[in-house]
């Protein structure tokens, strides 16, 4: 009998040695994910294709529109959202995601929202949906048109819940 890991989780598992070049962007997007959850020992995310296709749907509308902001909430009902937007082929996947993970210098645990250390859970909202053991599941795409670079995460079940303990 054997054991099959999917690719990407398996990817997501690779020791640090690996060379980012060595791994797609969809597995260095998890494992970075993961790699802050396991610092709140929280269990990791697992990738899951229909949050990456609606993620991609989503991105590919704010190229096409050239607007920029979260999706309606009643068009993804329980899933948290992520959303990136930086000048067309300036950033490599760790600096979009990292600029998430930069959140944490201002998170506080807590009951959210009350989570930020300025008060302003806005501050740390990226943050807390990446952390959220609520979450079990992500999915990401990244969407390039014009001047811009869009990379949307969409997770489910949503991470951040009033009055749920964080991480």
């Amino acid at each position: 009998m054997s054991c099959r890991i999917p690719l990407l989780l398996a990817l997501a598992l690779l020791p640090a040695t690996v060379p980012a070049a060595a791994q797609s962007w969809e597995a260095q997007a998890l494992a970075l994910h993961n790699r802050e959850r396991a610092a709140f020992r929280v269990a990791p995310l697992a990738w899951d294709f229909g949050l990456a296709g609606a993620a991609d749907a989503y991105a590919n509308e704010m190229v096409r529109t050239g607007r920029w902001g979260h999706s309606p909430k009643a068009t993804r009902p329980g899933q948290g959202e992520n959303l990136w937007m930086g000048t067309v082929n300036a950033y490599r996947i760790d600096e979009m995601v990292g600029g998430w993970i930069g959140e944490r210098r201002l998170f506080r645990p807590g009951v959210f929202p009350e989570v930020s250390a300025t008060g302003n859970w806005i501050d740390v909202g990226h943050y807390t949906q990446m952390v959220s053991s609520r979450s079990t599941r992500v999915g990401c795409a990244i969407r390039s048109g014009g001047r811009w670079t869009y990379l949307v995460c969409r997770y489910s079940p949503s991470g951040n819940v009033d009055g749920r303990v964080m991480p």
